[in-house]
């Protein structure tokens, strides 16, 4: 196995590690306001680049919703079976608040930090 391969592999990992850390709170802010069905969430998280396939999702739906950050009702489909709509409840609008400020303050930690390292490495060369 090549350095380079396992090099691939760790940033793979990487990406996936810190983009599953990422996803509920993305999630919960495309629900935020809104009374959503899966296939909304879906698009909304592809249209950003967060490409998720439903094996994916519907666990951590279902997840949140048992936790009581999320509701559901039923809506009858002209078009197929009944669907599913999410909606966040007050403990998920308050777990979105929360989550946002430590994005927030988690973001400018790090950027603060790899800031200080380019402008570190700049100045060495």
């Amino acid at each position: 196995m090549s350095l380079y391969y396992i090099c691939i592999v760790k940033e793979e990992r990487n990406y996936t590690q810190m983009r599953k850390g990422v996803l509920e709170m993305c999630i919960l802010s495309v629900i935020s306001g809104n009374e959503v069905y899966t296939s909304d969430i879906l698009k909304t998280l592809k249209d950003a680049d967060l490409v998720v396939v439903e094996g994916t999702i519907y666990p951590l739906l279902s997840r949140l919703k048992n936790e009581g950050v999320l509701s559901y009702r039923w809506e009858e489909s002209l078009s197929g079976p009944p669907r599913k709509y999410y909606r966040l409840t007050e403990e998920g609008e308050n777990l979105l608040n929360t989550l946002h400020n430590t994005w927030l303050a988690l973001t400018s930690s790090v950027n603060q930090i790899m800031n200080k390292k380019k402008s570190t490495d700049e100045n060495d060369h």
